[in-house]
Formats: C-alpha cells, structure tokens, sequence
C-alpha cells in the first residue's frame, strides 16, 4: 500500500524590496499592506497590473497565496489585511460580514463640515448607464449606509477629516462626502479630478483575532502637502 507523501510548502524567499516597504504587519496567520493608490487588489478584464501580481512574493513559505479579505478601491491607499491560510481567511471573513472591523480612514475634502464631528446616515445603492457607467448615489431605497466623522483639521479651503464606516458599502465614503456637501479632493467620479489624485487613506485597522489585530499605514507622498497644510506634521506622526 503507498503512502501519501504530504506537500511541502513553498521555501521562503526574501520580498522585493518595493514589496517588502510596503508591509505593515506580518502574522502567522494574517499580514497589512501598505497598498499604493492606483493599484487595483484584483486584474480586471483588460488585464494590467494588479495586487494579484504580488501575492507569489507575499506567499513566504505558506502552501496557499494570501488572499484579500477585505476591499479597498483602486485609488485608495493605505491598510489592506490579507488572510495566510485558510482558517484565517474563514474567520477574517467573519469579522468583517459581521461589521466587527475597526476602520479609520483620513480624507481631505472640498470646503468641509461647519461642527467638529458627526455622523452621516444615507442608503446607497447602485446605478448605471451608457454614458457615465455605474456609480453609487444616496438613494431611499439603497442599503443602510452610515459614517462617523471629526475633523481633524482645517485649511483655506479644505478640511481633513477622520471617517469610520460604520458599514462597508462600495465607494461609502466617497459618496457620503460628495452627498454632505463636501467632496474628496481628486475623486473622478463623485468630486473633481486632480493630478495629485484620490485624498482617501486607509489609515489604520483593528480587527478582534485571536491576538488582536492592528495596524496603522502612513500618508502617502500625494496626500501630504495638503494634510500638512490641515495641520498634520510628520514629525509627530506616529510610526506604523
């Protein structure tokens, strides 16, 4: 009778230095990206590059790729958690179907809100057509839709806001900001577009495992002459 000779895992191989910048917490279980704005987590029908273009390097010894548990739009930087192994990518999908993920993202926007926080409570749903393609809008009879925000500071302008969604709807906050009044800087679809690009970080994320979970990504280059002119200063920010 033959034995069954189990698979062995993948040897680890050092990450690629662009790769291995970008990594903000590695567990056995789970690992945070840094993810770049402009990359989108998944290739899309016209191919180009992807997040999937980095998950062999990502492997690290582990016998399956990691894989994204989570969304994060293609102009959007900041905090990305993929699950390593199977049981962790079960559990990380729990925690956020459950609305148990801890997001804050940091956006700066056009104008901004007169108080210093508050919440914002509007369904969205999803439309489409020939000329513009889909976008999300404010709609009654979209899904439950809801964001905290504070301000974190304020310029001639423009406002640095802290958000944290308290559901995960695509393109929430985007659409929560525009909706309010008060658009993100450099978003194409529901604001203005700008050469410097999208003003949305995903700050910092915390989820309930088994340990804990937490992370905290910087600012990127194309957000920091305008956090900056809100107030923020690099020197106090603390490290990831």
């Amino acid at each position: 009778m033959r034995r069954s000779i189990p698979r062995r895992a993948p040897p680890r191989q050092e990450l690629p230095p662009a790769i291995a910048a970008r990594l903000l917490l590695l567990r056995e279980d789970a690992l945070v990206l840094d993810k770049p704005a402009g990359l989108p987590v998944h290739r899309g029908p016209r191919g180009g590059a992807s997040l999937e273009d980095w998950l062999e390097a990502l492997r690290m010894g582990k016998r399956h790729l990691p894989q994204p548990a989570h969304r994060l739009d293609t102009d959007t930087a900041g905090c990305l958690v993929l699950g390593r192994t199977k049981p962790a990518l079960a559990a990380l999908g729990a925690i956020f179907a459950g609305g148990q993920a801890d997001k804050t993202y940091w956006a700066v926007v056009r104008g901004g809100p007169e108080a210093a926080e508050g919440r914002i409570d509007a369904p969205l749903r999803k439309v489409s057509s020939a000329a513009r393609g889909w976008r999300m809008e404010v709609h009654a009879e979209g899904q439950a839709a809801a964001t905290r925000w504070r301000v974190r500071g304020r310029a001639a302008g423009m406002t640095w806001l802290e958000l944290s969604p308290e559901t995960g709807r695509t393109h929430q906050l985007r659409v929560h900001c525009a909706a309010m009044g008060w658009p993100i800087l450099g978003d194409p679809i529901y604001g203005t577009a700008t050469p410097e690009g999208l003003q949305l970080l995903a700050r910092a994320i915390a989820l309930p495992l088994d340990p804990p979970l937490a992370a905290k990504a910087p600012p990127p280059a194309h957000m920091r002459t305008t956090l900056a002119a809100c107030g923020w200063r690099a020197e106090t920010d603390a490290p990831p």
